[in-house]
């Protein structure tokens, strides 16, 4: 049968830590972005031609916030998944430690 062991302990913990750490600022980011927090306008994709051709700025500015804040959720499940995976990986060390070879 054929082990879907993968990676170490040390490893698949800081898999775990990175993912946790991840998921929450990542979160918290798509939070912000959704509320179009001033502070983060830096940090939207946007120029003067977007500002100049649409008959309502904010508008569009804000629908590139909700976009930027979509990516960050989307970019918060790929780290639930990846930790999901590092969890499996020290259960399968831990169950692996027991076994007789």
């Amino acid at each position: 049968m054929p082990s879907l062991l993968f990676c170490g302990p040390k490893l698949a913990a800081c898999g775990i830590v990175l993912s946790i750490w991840g998921v929450i600022m990542l979160v918290m980011l798509g939070i912000f972005f959704s509320a179009h927090s001033a502070v983060l306008i830096e940090d939207v994709p946007f120029t003067e031609d977007d500002m100049l051709n649409d008959k309502n700025p904010p508008q569009a500015i804000y629908a590139l916030y909700n976009q930027v804040g979509y990516n960050c959720f989307i970019a918060a499940a790929i780290y639930l998944v990846v930790g999901g995976i590092s969890l499996c990986q020290v259960r399968l060390n831990k169950r692996n430690e027991y076994m007789v070879h």
